[in-house]
């Protein structure tokens, strides 16, 4: 497999043209960002600790039947990925009140949510990703009914694995969220799941171990990422 010119540089990652017009190289950096990239570090480890993380998250799933656009690890830092036609709305589960929904709604951080919510939102950088449901999707052409429809399903098939997973490790998944993208007219996970874009808690101590650290200046952010991969069974190589 051929790496070629880099298609697009994100905030922690870069995807690169392949030989192969229906793959593509997922580059994962030492970047971070908070605050909708007002808040820019580099981390030592982190693209490396991500990757890894994803790829263990990714074969998890796709052994429990949800399809994924990850294909294999090629590198520390990089993975052979399908190339999406990334649907622009993000998908997103709490399990816990946390982050935006404690702000938005002023519930109490903690309080367990039962049923899960799930909630959309429009990936768009320069509004600041805002809420919308699937009416507005269907209107502005973002994403039809029977997509928005498989979405959430595999959104919440996602949690019954994770949840699972997490519990294991004495990890509580607090929140999460996901974006999806077509692969030869099916709807197929894509991006990453890693502590980036979800919320993980020791269920004892409801220490936060994911990103929140960075973005509350915790420390340790990385140091907390390696932690809950080992309890989960990653390995950092």
């Amino acid at each position: 497999m051929e790496k070629r010119q880099e298609l697009y540089a994100g905030k922690a990652k870069s995807v690169f043209a392949t030989d192969d017009p229906s793959r593509v190289i997922l580059q994962f950096r030492d970047d971070t960002s908070a605050f909708d990239g007002e808040r820019m570090e580099s981390l030592a480890r982190k693209g490396m600790v991500n990757n890894c993380f994803n790829a263990f998250i990714m074969e998890k799933l796709a052994a429990a039947g949800v399809p994924t656009h990850f294909e294999k690890r090629l590198s520390a830092t990089e993975s052979l990925v399908k190339s999406l036609k990334m649907i622009p709305v993000e998908c997103v589960v709490r399990n816990i009140a946390a982050g935006g929904l404690v702000k938005r709604l002023g519930v109490t951080e903690g309080q367990e949510l039962t049923p899960p919510t799930f909630e959309l939102f429009l990936k768009n950088d320069a509004l600041h990703d805002p809420m919308i449901n699937e009416s507005l999707a269907e209107t502005f052409g973002w994403a039809t009914p029977e997509q928005l429809a498989e979405m959430k399903a595999l959104t919440f098939r996602v949690n019954e694995v994770l949840k699972g997973l997490f519990a294991d490790g004495d990890l509580l998944l607090v929140d999460y969220k996901l974006e999806f993208g077509l692969f030869e007219g099916q709807i197929v996970l894509g991006d990453e799941f890693s502590p980036d874009g979800c919320r993980l808690w020791d269920a004892k101590t409801r220490e936060k171990l994911d990103k929140d650290r960075f973005r509350q200046g915790l420390g340790g952010v990385i140091e907390a990422y390696e932690e809950v991969g080992r309890r989960i069974g990653v390995e950092f190589v």
